[in-house]
C-alpha cells in the first residue's frame, strides 16, 4: 500500500490545490494542537480537566506525541492513507469525550466529523487510488 498514494498529474488544477489546501489546513490544525499539549500551559490541563481527564502533564504530552504522529504520518504521501486512519481513530476519541461531558453539538461534538471529512476529503480530491477505495458513483463497465 506504501507505492499506491502518488500524486496524479492528470488531476484538475482547481481539484489539486483545493485537496491540497485541505489536506494543508489538517495538518496545520494537527500541529498546533499536538504542540501545545506538548508544553503544560494552563488552558491544555484545564480542558482536560473540564473534559474529566486528569490534569496530568504527562497525559498532555502523550496525546501530544500522538496528535503529531498522525499529523506527520498524514502529511507524507506515502503514509497519508494511515495517517488518515489514525486521525480518524483520535478524532472519534475527541467526539466520545465530548458526547460523554455534554459538549455543544455544532461546535465541540461535531468537530472532530468537520475535521475527518476535511482530512479524507483532501486526500479524495489529490489521490485517484482513494477515490477507488471510496467510491460515489457507480463505474461503468
Amino acid at each position: 500500500m506504501s507505492a499506491m498514494i502518488e500524486s496524479s498529474t492528470s488531476l484538475p488544477r482547481w481539484q489539486t490545490a483545493t485537496g491540497t489546501a485541505m489536506s494543508g489546513l489538517i495538518v496545520a490544525f494537527l500541529v498546533f494542537d499536538g504542540a501545545i499539549k506538548m508544553v503544560p500551559i494552563a488552558p491544555v490541563t484545564e480542558t482536560l480537566t473540564a473534559l474529566g481527564y486528569s490534569g496530568d502533564p504527562i497525559l498532555a504530552r502523550g496525546l501530544g506525541v500522538i496528535t503529531l504522529l498522525c499529523a506527520l504520518l498524514y502529511a507524507v504521501p506515502r503514509t497519508s492513507v494511515l495517517g488518515a486512519i489514525l486521525l480518524t481513530g483520535l478524532l472519534g476519541g475527541a467526539i466520545a469525550t465530548h458526547l460523554r461531558v455534554g459538549s455543544p453539538v455544532f461546535s465541540h461534538l461535531l468537530f472532530g466529523v468537520y475535521m475527518g471529512l476535511i482530512a479524507w476529503g483532501g486526500l479524495y480530491l489529490r489521490f485517484e487510488e482513494v477515490r477507488r477505495m471510496v467510491p460515489f458513483k457507480r463505474r461503468s463497465g
